[in-house]
């Protein structure tokens, strides 16, 4: 898919360039939410407990050497795809293929063979992230109706065909693809080992340098917390109906107090600077 294919219609050059998406896109909406990159914990724990997705971040030492950083690369990236300029976007898509393009292997501990471009394991990457961040965005803001998340899935199938994974492996609707988590999940596929624990120490108990240490504790709870209930079982977390609505509780009162906060901690950074981008571009 090109940048001319992506670029909305009617854009000419001279226009304020929106990147892939653009200010009217659900993913803006939706991605440009703190509360909604909380998510990402819980994408992150469901990836780890694939054996095939972990052999392939152990092969490039993902969760070795200095985790926290490599994560912080990782985001720069998808952010920039969602943020970025058509170019920029474009760009960030080819660095994370490039990196792709020598994972592969065969497993350690499972014995099989495994490839960063496999569909089955981009669709579990892909699914992870997309499921979580709808997740987020209906308990911690609530502004989509079922038609924008349904846009917002079809944006990111766009997203997920730069990086290799052809939209005729997503199923096609949210419902769909909630099937297919909770279907994965039940499998019997998903297993938490030592290694994948290790990511789970990291969420857990991230190093003190880390930005917004304060508030990961809770961060950490909730990914753990809304996990499908089979791989939260996996984790060794504890489930009852009091757990159940201390979850609720918790994320209602984020739900309240944000829209209370100011945009600088409403507001993920790529998101103020992306909209800054297109305002400057348009008054000029």
């Amino acid at each position: 898919m090109s940048a001319t294919e992506l670029r909305p219609s009617g854009q000419n050059e001279d226009e304020p360039d929106p990147g892939l998406f653009g200010p009217g896109s659900a993913s803006w909406r939706v991605n440009r939410e703190t509360t909604v990159l909380f998510g990402g914990a819980r994408a992150l724990l469901m990836q780890a407990a694939h054996p095939l997705v972990l052999a392939g971040a152990r092969q490039t030492g993902f969760y070795e050497r200095n985790p926290w950083k490599r994560l912080e690369r990782t985001l720069h990236l998808t952010y920039t795809m969602t943020f970025g300029t058509r170019a920029e976007a474009l760009e960030a898509a080819r660095r994370i293929n490039r990196v792709h393009r020598d994972v592969h292997g065969v497993d350690e501990v499972t014995g099989q063979p495994y490839d960063a471009f496999d569909p089955d394991l981009l669709l579990w990457v892909h699914a992870c992230l997309v499921d979580s961040q709808l997740l987020f965005e209906r308990l911690t803001v609530g502004r989509l109706d079922d038609q924008g998340r349904e846009r917002f899935h079809q944006e990111q199938m766009a997203g997920a065909e730069l990086l290799g994974l052809d939209r005729s492996r997503i199923p096609p609707t949210v419902p769909a693809l909630r099937a297919y988590v909770e279907k994965v999940a039940a499998s019997g596929t998903l297993r938490v080992t030592d290694e994948t624990m290790v990511v789970a120490n990291l969420i857990r108990h991230p190093p003190r340098q880390v930005p917004w240490r304060p508030v990961l504790w809770q961060v950490s709870r909730w990914a753990f917390a809304t996990l499908p209930p089979p791989l939260r079982a996996m984790y060794g977390v504890r489930w009852s109906p009091f757990r159940e609505l201390e979850l609720r509780g918790s994320l209602r009162s984020l739900r309240l107090l944000r829209p209370l906060l100011p945009a600088y901690f409403r507001e993920i950074m790529p998101a103020r600077d992306a909209t800054r981008r297109v305002v400057e571009r348009s008054d000029t």
